[in-house]
This record gives C-alpha cells, structure tokens and sequence, in this order.
C-alpha cells in the first residue's frame, strides 16, 4: 500500500497569455472563499471588468518572469517537492498540486486515495479562508464523494522551526550579497480583507506577527527596526495595513537609506515577490529617497524547509491508523 504525500501550492497561469490568465482568474476568483461578496454583485463585475480588463496587463507580468522552464511558482514548487521526495525516500509518494490550475488538488487526492493513505501538506503557514480554508474545503468534498484511504491535512505552523530557520537561511545568503547592511527590515505578508481577519479572530494577522518575532529573534534583529507590513491589495474594502508600498515610501522620506524586504508568506517565488517587490516596490521605494533595496529571495527548496515538511509527513504517517478510512484528519 503506497503512502503519498501531496505538496500544494495557490498555483499559477499555464501560459503568460491573456486567454491563459482570464482562465486561472476565472477559477481563483471564482472562488467564493477567496471573493465572497454576493454573487449578484461579483459575477457580473468578475465577468464584465475583472476578466475583461485585467488579463492582458497581468499577461505582461507574467512575461516579465517567465523562464524557460516555465513559471516561477510551478519550477520551484515542483523543485521542493522533488526535494521531499529525496528526504523521504523511494518508500512514500510525493506528488505536487495546486489549488487553482493544473494539476489540480481534487484530481491529485482522488488518484492519491486509490493507492494508500495520503497526507496534504500546504505550503500556506498562516491560515484564512482565502487559502488554507479553501484547500480544507476542497479536500473535504472530494473525501466526501465516496470511499478511500485516509486523508489527513496539515499546514507548517507560522513558527515552525525548518520554516523559519529556511528564512534565515535566505536573509544570510543576502547579506553576504549586500554591499552594506540594510537599516530597516520589512517583513511583507500577502493582505487580506480587514473584515475577514476579524471574522477569522485575527488567526491571519497573529499568525504573520509570530513569524516575524520568531525571525527577528533568531537573527538578533532590533524589533524598532523592523515593520511588518502586508501588499497584494485588490478591490475597495479596507486591507490590513500598514500597506507594503506606502511603508516603503514612508520609510525613505524619514531618511532611511538602505531596506530590506522579506516576503515569508510566499514560500515560493511568483509575481507578488519578483515583480510586485523587485520590481514595483523597489521604484516606489528609490523614487521616495531611498537609496539602497535588498529583496530576499523566498525560502523555496531551502534543505532547512525540506526538512520541517518531511518532519511533518514523518509525523502524519506514524500517527495514522492502519486501517482505510473514509474521512479527513488534521
């Protein structure tokens, strides 16, 4: 009986066409744990403006980051889990898949659940509807659609120890790159509505603040100067703040040459890192005074990542029953 472990990652466009980010956007968007106004109100302004006038413009950004082996997100997702495979050996099956975009997490999990007990490991760390509760929801219907293996499901915890330290990984591999040491430190997270968070009891936003403290003590990091901050803003409603680029900004006109910029909500690289932050907040930030901006690559395959996922497969296999079951477990 053959125990797979899936790795999921949000996902990405297949191509870095219009007619190929119209489709994923159709899907992510779609989903009413990512957007959830009324249908009445999105789907018309989702089919009418969103998908008529963003494809063509996110097209080019894409383009702008686009490899030869493909997207970034997908290479260095499919690289970690190639990186898990190893550490876990010929014994279990790691297989990749995405929430949005192919290959799909319900086609994965239904295969998965043929073979032996299967075990989703995300690589979201800090929990909201918009990600960890969609993955969870999605999961759940196709455990729900008839019988299997076991399924169980889990996300790296905001501190969790191969986490973090693959974060300092990454900051110390910058430095030794850097001419000078950054005097200010922005942690960016991915934004979330304000009313989602305080529906959710602030999980969302406690979650990035524990990442950021269990970061800055580890690299003995003065507290005063660093600031978590949150980008990736989309529609009217109010965001978390402070917002990303309007810190940047802020932190320049005050006379603060040199920053650095940490993304730990995006374990792999993707537009909202590469272009977003090394693009786009890099001019906000030099255009505002700044003189300096060190962007810190994300944690990817870093071996002290590899090392927490498979720490957790280890401990999902152990504790499981020997048994077939029908349900999920987290």
């Amino acid at each position: 009986m053959a125990s797979t472990v899936i790795l999921v990652n949000l996902g990405t466009t297949e191509a870095p066409t219009a007619d190929a980010v119209r489709s994923f956007l159709h899907e992510f968007l779609g989903d009413p744990l990512v957007v959830d106004w009324p249908a009445w109100i999105w789907k018309p302004v989702l089919e009418r403006v969103v998908l008529r006038t963003r494809p063509r413009r996110v097209a080019r950004l894409y383009a702008s980051i686009w490899s030869e082996d493909g997207p970034p997100l997908r290479v260095e997702t499919q690289r970690l889990g190639d990186q898990l495979q190893g550490t876990l050996g010929p014994e279990t099956r790691v297989e990749v898949a995405y929430r949005y975009g192919s290959p799909g997490l319900a086609s994965v999990v239904r295969e998965a659940r043929t073979l032996g007990p299967v075990t989703v490991i995300s690589l979201f760390p800090h929990r909201t509807s918009s990600t960890t509760g969609t993955l969870d929801a999605l999961v759940e219907q196709v455990v729900r659609e008839g019988k299997g293996h076991a399924v169980q499901v889990l996300h790296p915890e905001p501190d969790d120890p191969g986490y973090v330290e693959g974060l300092v990984g990454r900051w110390e591999e910058a430095l030794d790159e850097a001419e000078e040491e950054p005097e200010h430190l922005v942690l960016s997270y991915h934004g979330i509505p304000v009313r989602h968070d305080r529906r959710e009891g602030g999980t969302y936003r406690a979650g990035c603040l524990r990442t950021t403290r269990a970061f800055l003590e580890r690299i003995s990091w003065d507290p005063t100067r660093a600031t978590t901050t949150f980008q990736s803003r989309f529609g009217p409603e109010p965001w978390l703040r402070p917002a990303t680029d309007v810190t940047l900004a802020n932190l320049a006109r005050q006379g603060i040459g040199r920053v650095a910029v940490l993304t730990p909500g995006f374990l792999t690289e993707g537009l909202e890192t590469l272009e977003e932050i090394g693009v786009e907040a890099r001019h906000t930030f030099l255009e505002a005074g700044g003189k300096s901006f060190l962007r810190v690559p994300c944690v990817g395959a870093h071996p002290e990542l590899v090392g927490g996922l498979a720490c957790l497969a280890r401990g999902s296999m152990e504790a499981r029953p020997s048994v077939a079951d029908e349900g999920p477990h987290r």
